[in-house]
């Protein structure tokens, strides 16, 4: 009880300035801390109001994706123009590869253009006005679907994408270059094999040549029973490519006795018995080495793929998808055993261009 025997219940309450100002006056305001406050006022941007705005913007957005055409052009032209060795001073990088240098800095202008400009025009020119929705079930029913379908077209009608063709051009042109960045640098990843794959250093008349000794391998230099291996006349190791074309090239050369050979077409192929074959595995192209006299049979020592070399090496065991190719071989007007054309198919793995 007060001194003036009224009631005074205290209530949770704010005290605030009256909106006059004056002294000593003051207005209750009740709050829910838990209250929904709502969204502020929608303001409008400029170019939702201003035409000549939204031009302005159209424009802008059209040269930022037109500045990512220009940097992806520019990206295939500097791959073209600047030699893989030339290196150039660059403050204050020092001296770096001009190829990586410009390829870097093209690529970074087309990819900040692109989303550059699709940023922009999403902020000035798309709709920006705030949407409240309830939440709803995962399912969606066929009025819902309905809805959803009406609010994408209008959402596509407010972003002006069929109205702003400019924008719209540029942006799909931007959109159709910036892959071409990636296809210049696959292309990058080394020469194109061309037939390089389907062909060796064999060719018809090239002699079949020790590597021990560098001089040709004759008829009575093999025994039968045995194992030896050739390289193709003109192959030398100081050649640039000798690696490269030793690694298509290798070939194991093995005499077996006539009778024994039971594949036809390795028989016409050989010389009294003298059969040659790719030492390439066909499964990843470890060389193939380990040979027994008894079954005629030869072992990859990488996976253990088995090739039987008396009935045109086909494959026995292990994961080789085909058998080894065979070389055609003769003996020439000097005695010596000469090749008679390349392998009829590719030597090695199958690859995925390969009949």
């Amino acid at each position: 009880m007060s001194e003036t025997g009224s009631n005074d219940v205290s209530e949770p309450h704010e005290h605030l300035p009256a909106a006059g100002g004056g002294h000593g006056a003051e207005t209750a305001v009740h709050r829910d801390p838990f209250g929904d406050p709502g969204h502020p006022e929608h303001e409008y941007r400029r170019q939702d109001i201003d035409e000549k705005a939204a031009k302005h913007s159209e424009r802008v957005v059209a040269g930022l994706f037109t500045l990512s055409m220009i940097g992806t052009i520019a990206f295939i032209a500097c791959f073209v123009i600047f030699p893989v060795g030339k290196y150039v001073y660059i403050f204050p990088f020092g001296h770096v590869s001009a190829l990586n240098f410009s390829l870097g800095l093209t690529l970074a202008v087309a990819l900040l253009g692109l989303g550059a400009g699709a940023v922009h025009w999403a902020r000035t020119l798309m709709s920006d006005e705030e949407m409240a929705d309830e939440r709803h079930s995962a399912g969606a029913d066929e009025e819902l679907r309905a809805t959803m379908e009406e609010q994408w077209k209008q959402g596509v009608q407010e972003s002006g994408f069929g109205r702003r063709k400019l924008v719209r051009n540029t942006m799909l042109g931007a959109l159709t270059l910036v892959p071409l960045s990636a296809v210049v640098i696959l292309r990058d990843l080394g020469p194109l094999p061309e037939d390089k794959l389907r062909h060796t250093a064999w060719a018809k008349g090239k002699a079949l040549i020790n590597p021990n000794t560098n001089k040709p391998l004759r008829p009575e230099d093999i025994a039968v029973g045995s194992l030896t291996f050739a390289n193709p006349e003109g192959l030398s190791e100081d050649d640039e490519d000798f690696q490269e074309q030793l690694a298509k090239a290798a070939l194991m050369v093995v005499r077996i006795k006539p009778e024994d050979i039971k594949d036809k077409k390795e028989l016409d192929w050989s010389h009294e018995g003298i059969v040659a074959f790719s030492k390439i595995c066909t499964h990843v192209g470890c060389p193939v080495s380990l040979y027994e006299q008894q079954t005629h049979h030869v072992l990859c020592p990488c996976h253990q793929s088995t090739f039987d070399l008396s009935d045109g090496a086909r494959v026995l065991f292990g994961p080789a998808g085909h058998r080894l190719p065979q070389l055609r071989i003769s003996v020439n007007g000097e005695g010596n055993l000469v090749a008679m054309g390349d392998f009829e198919v590719p030597v090695g793995p199958a690859f995925w261009e390969r009949g």
